[in-house]
């Protein structure tokens, strides 16, 4: 309106010549453009968005975004929607159910084209991804996710992460293979124990729910399960643990105690954290494929839609997970990674 007034036009043709309707002449849009780059006007992109129906934002909620492992799946989301011409919002859960809850609120009322999310540990409820679905806007899970009707998924095939895992120290000569495992109301920590038990098992081994704990993410926690391990009076030989955090107290632990890494005992983590491999007795671990995933996440929204007649055909993709075998747990002259 203030453009129009300044030219002396009405509203409708200045609204004509921003958005480049062919009603309008060339020195008409030109004199519009220049008035409006003069004046600072901006457009308002959550009107457009309203009109239009389309607001090119894509929602992307995680656990915590100060984690390498997630920092690194948004980063691949972003690489893969920035060419598309998408622009992300980034929000953190806390791992809690009312924070989900309310980011999801939030970005709906911000009009996002799609949501690519994470769920958080304390989700229970899933009436909030039905109130996404019955928006339709398309929603992606990818690493956490619910079984939830019509939602497309991106995750590791954690069971074998877990089994790869397991083989490689009975490979080691490892017999009394501990398991720290984290919270199984996430489904992610219950396949890499179905994983680990079903390696013993193949391999000739007997599963001893002692050799069992679940533990926080924590190194604190990794510590506090190698003392309690150690009070057994049949001792583990190695640790197969869900988390790298976890992995990295327990060594710290055993290395306190005078254990010898990895001649009396072998340990190996899993997501492949970048100080895994910077440490003086790097640790061997399952490799999560971060930035992959975050792609793929991306590809399975754009798929939706931009595919022919935008048919939303559920997706369930599961990454190959690999074995970066490193000192902590190589007994052998084992260099390249095991798949």
């Amino acid at each position: 309106y203030d453009i129009a007034k300044k030219l002396n036009i009405t509203a409708a043709t200045v609204s004509r010549a921003l958005n480049n309707n062919p009603r309008i002449s060339d020195a008409t849009r030109k004199l519009v453009m220049e008035t409006a780059a003069s004046m600072g006007y901006t457009q308002n992109k959550l009107a457009l968005a309203l009109k239009s129906g389309k607001s090119n934002l894509v929602g992307v909620i995680v656990p915590y975004i100060d984690t390498s492992f997630f920092a690194s799946i948004i980063r691949g989301i972003e690489e893969a929607l920035y060419p598309e011409g998408y622009n992300v919002i980034i929000c953190q859960t806390h791992e809690t159910q009312e924070r989900e809850i309310a980011t999801v609120n939030t970005l709906l009322n911000a009009q996002v084209d799609g949501i690519l999310m994470s769920v958080s540990k304390s989700s229970k409820e899933t009436t909030h991804f039905d109130h996404i679905l019955n928006k339709k806007i398309p929603l992606v899970f990818f690493d956490r996710r619910k079984n939830v009707k019509g939602v497309s998924s991106v995750t590791i095939d954690d069971f074998d992460g877990g089994y790869i895992a397991t083989k490689h120290l009975i490979e080691q000569g490892c017999k009394k293979i501990a398991h720290l495992s984290g919270d199984w109301s996430l489904e992610i920590y219950k396949k890499r124990f179905e994983g680990y038990k079903q390696a013993l098992l193949d391999n000739g081994l007997e599963f001893d729910e002692k050799y069992l704990l679940h533990v926080k993410s924590d190194t604190a926690a990794g510590k506090s399960a190698v003392d309690n391990l150690m009070k057994l009076d049949e001792k583990p030989d190695a640790i197969f643990s869900s988390s790298d955090f976890v992995a990295l107290g327990a060594i710290q632990r055993l290395q306190e105690l005078g254990i010898h890494l990895p001649d009396e005992f072998c340990v190996v983590g899993f997501s492949n954290e970048p100080f895994t491999q910077l440490m003086e007795l790097s640790i061997s671990s399952v490799d999560q494929a971060p930035l992959d995933m975050g792609k793929m996440a991306a590809k399975v929204f754009l798929d939706q839609v931009t595919g022919v007649g935008k048919v939303k055909i559920e997706q369930k993709v599961e990454l190959t997970p690999h074995l970066i075998v490193r000192k902590s747990s190589s007994k052998s002259t084992v260099k390249e990674p095991v798949k």
